[in-house]
Parts: structure tokens; sequence; C-alpha cells
């Protein structure tokens, strides 16, 4: 059985969309922190993404931003061939670009249930198949897609959100039945209730409904997702596939 030394990721490649802010921020920061490259992949905020490749840089990193509507499937290509051709290989990718677009389904517009659906599920795909084309020929590789707590409870107000995370789960799985012998390993995250700026969009009196049901008790940091992306991109985790993985306060408790 091999030793490892660390969680560290040096000479690995990594690719992260919705990077600029929030969760996607802070695994950015996190793997060029264990060692990675990293493309920071946004959309529309230019700023916060070239902010995130400067603090990698001024850390020793190397990191790259990449604007690109990663719920097109053209432009999902082209971000995972520019990462492979700036860094000489894609070893990691983190499925984590996403929007809500809450409303009772009375109300939700088609617009709205197939916003979210793109931006969430159809990225997740459209990213993980031009990926996963790189990673069959290495034989390695590291797939991590964060999902929701609502995708495995259900939430009230978010019907298209909750599908679009519960689909995510089924991907990750199936995914990682397909890629298995070719050493490529899929997990997901589970993200509870993180001190994002979506959860700054929440009124106060519903904030504390949320805290109520979290055994811990508090709502998490982005870093604490972070982390847990971490691990599941390094060597020590190489028998984890198909897994998901509630970084959630103890609030899905299966």
């Amino acid at each position: 059985m091999p030793e490892y030394e660390s969680l560290r990721l040096d000479g690995k490649v990594a690719l992260v969309t919705g990077a600029s802010r929030g969760i996607g921020r802070a695994v950015a920061l996190e793997l060029a922190r264990q060692g990675a490259k990293v493309t920071v992949n946004y959309n529309a905020s230019i700023k916060a993404a070239e902010e995130v490749v400067t603090l990698i840089k001024a850390h020793g990193g190397e990191a790259q931003a990449v604007m690109a509507d990663v719920s097109n499937f053209n432009r999902a290509q082209e971000l995972v061939k520019s990462t492979i051709d700036n860094f000489g290989g894609l070893d990691i990718l983190v499925n984590n670009a996403g929007i809500t677009r809450d409303m009772l389904i009375m109300m939700m517009s088609e617009e709205d249930w197939d916003a979210v659906q793109n931006t969430n599920l159809k990225s997740t795909f459209n990213c993980s198949k031009a990926a996963v084309r790189h990673m069959m020929r290495k034989r390695f590789g590291r797939i991590i897609n964060i999902t929701s707590v609502a995708g495995q409870m259900g939430n009230a107000g978010q019907t298209n959100y909750s599908a679009s995370k519960a689909g995510q789960i089924g991907f990750t799985k199936a995914l990682a039945r397909e890629v298995a012998a070719r050493n490529i390993t899929v997990n997901g995250i589970a993200a509870g209730y993180i001190d994002t700026d979506i959860w700054n969009t929440v009124p106060e009196e519903a904030q504390q409904a949320a805290l109520s049901i979290i055994p811990l008790g508090r709502k998490g940091q982005p870093e604490e997702i972070a982390y847990a992306v971490a691990f599941l991109a390094s060597d020590q985790a190489a028998y984890i596939t198909g897994q998901i993985l509630g970084v959630d306060g103890g609030m899905a408790m299966m």
C-alpha cells in the first residue's frame, strides 16, 4: 500500500467553475494552496476572478482566469481545452457553477426552471464530458461536484434548484461507475447552509429557522467546503468514488 506524506496536490492541474466568489473562490484558493495550478472560471465577475488569480500568484501559485458560460456546451469545451493548453493537462475538475431562482412552483416561470437546470446540471455534464475525454487517456482524474442538501431533502420554493442538485447526485453516481476502471473518481459534496452571498439575501427570520434545524447550530464557511474538496482531490481519497459527502453541520443525516 502506498504511503502518502500529506494532502498536497503538487503537479496537479485543477479547473474550478464559478470560482470568482463564494464556495468556488474558496475551493480555487485551497487547491492552489495545496500546490495545484488552477483555472479560475467565471461568467460575469471578471474583477472578482482576477482578484482570486492575484491572491494565488501572490502566494507563489499558478492560475489563470477564463470567462465561460459553462451552461453552453461549446463554451465549456473551450474552457477545458484552455486549461489543458495552458497548464499541460487537467487532473481535477470541480463543478461548482450554480444559481438560484427561488419561487413557489405555482408562480415559477419556465425561464427560471430552465436557467437553473442549465447552469447547475447541464454545466456539470458539459464540463465533465470534456474533461473525461482527457482523463480517460491519462488514466487519472478527480471530478468533484458541488451539490446541496436541497437535492437530498428538497426545499420549498426551490423545486428547480432541488431538482438540479438531485440530478447532480445521480449524475455523480452514474459517471463514477463509467470511469472507475480508468482510475478516475467522481464524488459530490452536498453543501448545507454556507455563508455566501446567497445566504446573505435570506431574511433574518428565515436564517434563524434554518439554523434551528442544523445540529451544529451554525452556518458553514466556504473554506469548510474547500477542505473537503481538497481531500477528495488528493491521493489519499483514491479509494473513494460515487459518494456524496455531506458538509452541512449534520442537517441531512442519512
